[in-house]
């Protein structure tokens, strides 16, 4: 038992740490929204990886073999959202700075809500197939002589889920002080640019790193 929770846990901290274009658009998303809107994204980042977790662990090494073919195109499609998300972020950025609308912010929340957001969220991180395969290939990698009972395949996706829920609300949380700090018109603009070059950036480097 105590063996999967450790498992698990390390899973889940092990895909959700390393920063990548999603945790930037996270705390970009939360920045210019609210804490709420960015913990209800962080909570759909987390259930993907939850979810991926289940998926290895009931389908096992069968999964590599229906995610290797398809593994491509989902790769370049995720990285052509990102860069469509980076590209609206940073021209409403611009447009809000020129008509000097200092309540965008509030109405920016107001349209996206919490529940987009996750659903938004969970979308983009459903899309990266590479996930299941570092699940399937942790699990394959961890098994003993003896299978892993029902209760212990539970523990070790429920333990990957809280652990990735937890580095991606500390993100968000990191999002919401950026948003507190940076109020002004100038500060929204700059952060929200410097996040969409990051977003595109990360987004391209995954388009040229396709095999």
């Amino acid at each position: 038992m105590t063996a999967a929770l450790v498992a698990g846990l390390v899973a889940g901290y092990g895909i959700a740490v390393p920063v990548g274009a999603v945790a930037t658009y996270l705390v970009a998303l939360t920045a210019r929204t609210s804490w709420r809107v960015g913990a209800a994204a962080a909570l759909g980042v987390a259930t993907a990886d939850g979810l991926y977790a289940l998926l290895a662990v009931v389908g096992g090494s069968g999964l590599t073999h229906v995610v290797e073919p398809i593994a491509i195109p989902l790769r370049c499609a995720s990285a052509v959202v990102l860069i469509a998300l980076a590209a609206h972020s940073g021209a409403s950025a611009i447009s809000r700075y020129r008509e000097r609308r200092t309540a965008a912010a509030r109405t920016e929340a107001a349209r996206i809500g919490p529940a987009r957001a996750y659903l938004g969220l969970l979308g983009i991180t459903m899309m990266n197939p590479l996930t299941v395969l570092y699940f399937a290939a942790l699990v394959l990698g961890g098994q003993t002589a003896a299978d892993p009972t029902l209760l212990e395949q539970a523990v070790f996706v429920l333990a990957a889920f809280a652990a990735s829920a937890s580095w991606q609300l500390l993100l968000a949380g990191g999002g919401a002080l950026l948003g507190r700090a940076l109020t002004g018109d100038r500060g929204r603009l700059v952060t929200a640019m410097a996040s969409s070059t990051l977003i595109t950036a990360l987004a391209v480097h995954l388009l040229i790193s396709v095999p």
